[in-house]
């Protein structure tokens, strides 16, 4: 009798059990929309069980003087009227703020009270919501040049002139610039790069993983101003409410340009010296003959051509809006120059107007790009490109909405603030100072990154309460939002719920048949620990070294 050999399955690894059990718990969390929904459910129970419990906190609470209301009165009474003090009789100068000390109460969002908030509130709380409106503005101007091929052409454009020994740098450079317009670094940069790579000679899973770096790793920062960026500044001002100075939208500008060049050299060493070495040299055979680096049709050099006249109009736009700005700006008395005291950075029109300059500078060269190229012929195609655009918003927006519901629910009920100086006052205790605590605010988010990966539901849920809570440590909102950058990005090349890896590991399968989910994780782990160390020991350097965030952004206050 002959016994049939029975196929033991191998026995699995730590890190492949580890990869699992993160795929398996990532696949459990619900769509942020739903997760917000949750979120509002556990909070409206939680204040309504601290609220039976006459939960409170006492602090002194900084309240603005309206100087202004105080001299209209004053001119109205014929300036008989000064402030003095009762005992010395000696004229008093009117503070900018009066200390006072307050006690605030856990309301109930399931008290009377907490269900007509919730109801009357609705509307408000969405309209109000600034996020909304400069998301739409930022993308009107980017839809349209990515709709007219602009940032695809741009991208092939820098990465056909980078020289062969540069190519990885440039690589992981434009996928660090192309969070400009979310999805082209993943859809066009990363099979870019690793068609790029076997021009050279060189593995293209390796010039596929240097673009997927600087496109995911790297995401949160960038040397221009994003669409991200005004999100992230949004929900950090309402987090900082009416009664704080809020964020200009550059208030991490000096920090993410100085992060995205380090970041892209870090990226570039780990693809040279981790990633290369160990993919080894590339066996054409593995993939398909189709994506060997074949030479271009005569399509495609007619395409190329219609590009390059597109982006010398484009370049044309940008000369032109570039002039108008200057004039806009430079002289004195410049309509976006300050009307006092004629500065420009600062809280001046030229800050406040950022958003909108850089969504029409998009726009101005997307239409002269779509002209030059010949993909857009008249306004409609332009409308239809912002249309487009916008509709493709629609998911983000329906996030928007809840995430709105929520910050608004959240700050009715005083649990960020109770929270805020309860765990203020137990870390002040500990004594373990404000660094180390930005530096676990890091880790956490990070680990936290495996389940949310989304940049802006992270901080929607993080902001209200730990931007209170460092403000009493001394720390600046501006240095709390850049350690959340540094904490966000890294993972982002490796957590199962990025939705882009099926993608990608499509793309990879052109060059290796055999590749899948865990040939990308393997090759984008070296990525994430590198850049997480080098972002962390440059976020320490910043600020030991005291150096501005931003203009006019000090790291403390």
């Amino acid at each position: 009798m002959t016994t049939a050999a029975v196929e033991t399955p191998s026995k699995k690894s730590f890190s492949e059990r580890m990869l699992d059990g993160i795929e398996k718990t990532g696949n459990k969390v619900p769509h942020p929309v739903i997760m917000f929904l949750y979120l509002i459910a556990f909070i409206a129970v939680l204040s309504a069980v601290l609220a039976a419990f006459d939960v409170s906190v006492t602090e002194d609470v900084a309240i603005p003087v309206n100087k202004a209301e105080l001299q209209r009165v004053q001119d109205a009474l014929g300036g008989s009227v000064v402030p003095y003090d009762t005992v010395s009789g000696e004229i008093l100068e009117v503070p900018d703020v009066i200390i006072e000390e307050q006690t605030f109460d856990v309301k109930s969002l399931l008290a009377i009270d907490g269900i007509r908030f919730v109801f009357s509130s609705f509307v408000n709380n969405f309209a109000g919501f600034a996020v909304v409106a400069v998301t739409f503005i930022a993308m009107a101007g980017v839809g349209v040049a990515e709709k007219a091929g602009m940032m695809a052409a741009l991208i092939r454009k820098l990465v056909k002139v980078a020289p062969p020994k540069l190519i990885a740098f440039f690589i992981v450079l434009v996928g660090v610039l192309s969070s400009v317009a979310s999805d082209a670094g993943y859809l066009i940069l990363i099979p870019l790069a690793a068609a790029a790579f076997v021009t050279v000679n060189r593995h293209p899973l390796a010039g596929l993983a240097a673009a997927f770096a600087g496109v995911a790793c790297v995401f949160a920062v960038n040397v221009l101003i994003t669409p991200v960026d005004s999100m992230l500044t949004e929900i950090t001002n309402e987090a900082i409410g009416p009664n704080g100075k809020p964020l200009e939208i550059t208030a991490n500008l000096y920090f993410g340009i100085v992060s995205s060049i380090v970041m892209a050299i870090v990226a570039v060493i780990v693809t040279q010296r981790i990633v290369e070495p160990r993919l080894g040299k590339w066996d054409p055979s593995l993939g398909d003959p189709a994506f060997q680096g074949a030479a271009g049709d005569g399509d495609e050099a007619a395409q190329a051509a219609a590009e390059a006249r597109g982006l010398k109009f484009a370049l044309y736009a940008l000369l032109v809006v570039g002039v108008l700005l200057l004039l806009m700006t430079v002289p004195s008395g410049a309509p976006l120059r300050d009307a006092t005291t004629g500065d420009l950075i600062g809280n001046t029109p030229f800050m406040a107007s950022l958003i909108f300059i850089i969504s029409l500078t998009f726009l101005i060269c997307g239409i002269a790009f779509g002209k030059g190229a010949k993909t857009i012929s008249g306004s409609g195609d332009v409308i239809n490109a912002v249309t487009a655009t916008f509709a493709g918003l629609s998911g983000l927006v329906f996030m928007l909405l809840m995430i709105s519901q929520f910050i608004a629910f959240f700050n009715y009920t005083n649990l960020p603030r109770v929270a805020a100086v309860e765990m203020a006052q137990l870390l002040e205790r500990a004594g373990l100072g404000a660094l180390p605590l930005l530096i676990g605010l890091i880790l956490v988010i990070v680990l936290l990154d495996i389940i949310i990966p989304g940049v802006v539901p992270k901080w929607a849920i993080f902001a209200p309460v730990f931007i209170p809570i460092f403000d009493r440590l001394g720390v600046a909102p501006q240095t709390v939002l850049a350690a959340y950058r540094v904490g966000d990005s890294p993972m982002n090349s490796v957590t199962p719920l990025m939705v882009y890896l099926p993608f990608i590991v499509t793309v990879a399968q052109r060059y290796d048949k055999k590749a899948g989910l865990g040939t990308i994780i393997s090759l984008m782990i070296p990525y994430v620990f590198a850049i997480l160390g080098a972002w962390l020991l440059l976020f320490t350097a910043w600020w030991i070294l005291d150096i501005p965030l931003g203009p006019g952004s000090p790291v403390s206050m």
